[in-house]
């Protein structure tokens, strides 16, 4: 009896946790891990800067999604780029609230970023209080919708004016909006915060770094990690560190170029018979199919895009976004790096990342000798041959009118 009674207190308790992970609206947008989604909090400036990671991916490339939160200085809590408000994720922001104050504001930075928008309207009911702020020009597919009818509290919610002091933290952030990005339907838009105090940049995806170890949030759950580190379907790895950096290594290579060139996609005659005879055919392992084979050499793909872990601008916005506006995005820029920030802290992969103004700047010279195809491979040190798949997008999308032609820089 007492140990069947022991037996339901753990069941209780795993359930417990299961509902804390929870995120009951995963249809919305349904990337990996779907309805359940950990977070982890760390401290990156004390007493001040926190960030919230949780993890989003499609065919276990997954990639951190960051909220950051900022100690104001008369008390309360600004939040940039919200994540999935789950009961784990709102008790963590809870704690900082009973030592730091109240959400007062709420941010969303991006316009075309669904990943961002989507948790924005759920996570701004869970604190009735804060005041919303959101980028301009937002818009919706494929109904341009009223922000109210996207779950933004109508009461609460206002557009990020284009003048900066004409806001209610202007005294603690400056904040410089790309927003003149037309693409098909709607449009592309980010707007940058800079913490003064703390010397800290806030960006949502203009410029990432990418650590060479696998970040703690993957780590949770390496079965992705372990799945990309295999190079066949029989392969069936120990879970160590190796393996883990090596996964970590591949999902990063496909999640800023779909297909890198270090890996072939087999025919798929081979990639069924490969599933019938793999030891792993769950459900969980996609029925043992694993149309990858990896290069000899993929690891020097890994390394150039790297760069010993400094800033660069993500191979889809150099290829379809930013090139369609290049003299806007270098002013944007240029006002960025006006500011004397020392830290900067991207929605995805690496953070805290130390910087300088001009690192961040330098990250837009590709725009600055732009060749016909809208980048020049000599400007920027990302290895021409991985743009291919991205290549061929940008040519058909523009094709079929829906992204308009690259220009050049003016």
């Amino acid at each position: 009896m007492a140990q069947t009674k022991k037996n339901v207190q753990e069941t209780q308790g795993q359930q417990t946790h299961l509902r804390d992970f929870s995120w009951s609206f995963w249809f919305t947008l349904p990337l990996y891990p779907f309805g359940k989604r950990r977070t982890i909090r760390t401290e990156v400036l004390k007493d001040t800067i926190w960030t919230f990671d949780q993890l989003q991916g499609i065919f276990y490339v997954v990639v951190p999604i960051r909220m950051t939160v900022v100690k104001l200085d008369e008390g309360g809590l600004f939040v940039y780029a919200p994540v999935a408000p789950t009961s784990e994720c709102i008790r963590l922001v809870n704690e900082l609230v009973a030592e730091h104050g109240d959400v007062k504001y709420i941010i969303l930075p991006t316009i075309s970023g669904l990943e961002h928008k989507v948790f924005v309207g759920p996570f701004a009911r869970c604190f009735p209080k804060a005041q919303v702020f959101v980028a301009p020009k937002q818009w919706s597919f494929p109904l341009n919708l009223p922000l109210s009818w996207l779950g933004l509290p109508p009461k609460r919610t206002q557009i990020l004016p284009k003048d900066s002091s004409k806001t209610p933290f202007a005294d603690q952030f400056d904040y410089a909006i790309l927003d003149c990005i037309k693409l098909g339907p709607g449009g592309f838009a980010e707007v940058a915060f800079f913490h003064r105090r703390s010397h800290t940049l806030l960006v949502t995806d203009s410029v990432v770094s990418v650590p060479e170890q696998p970040p703690a949030i993957v780590q949770l759950d390496p079965y992705p990690l372990l799945f990309h580190a295999k190079d066949k379907a029989s392969d069936i790895l120990e879970d160590n560190p190796t393996n883990r950096r090596k996964g970590w290594q591949r999902i990063s290579l496909f999640a800023v170029y779909f297909r890198p060139s270090m890996v072939e996609i087999i025919r798929w005659s081979e990639v069924f018979f490969n599933a019938i005879i793999a030891p792993e055919r769950s459900k969980k392992a996609y029925f043992g199919l694993f149309p990858f084979k990896w290069n000899s050499d993929w690891k020097h793909s890994f390394d150039a895009l790297r760069g010993n872990g400094r800033l660069f601008v993500a191979p889809i916005l150099q290829t379809l976004i930013l090139n369609r506006a290049p003299r806007e995005t270098i002013n944007w820029a240029e006002k960025v790096a006006s500011w004397d920030f020392e830290w900067i802290i991207p929605c995805h992969f690496d953070s805290l990342i130390k910087a300088q103004p001009h690192q961040f700047r330098q990250a837009f010279s590709f725009l600055e000798q732009s060749s016909s195809q809208g980048l020049s491979s000599s400007s920027y040190p990302l290895p021409e041959e991985d743009f291919k798949l991205l290549r061929e997008l940008d040519k058909g999308l523009n094709k079929f009118g829906i992204l308009p032609p690259a220009k050049e820089l003016k």
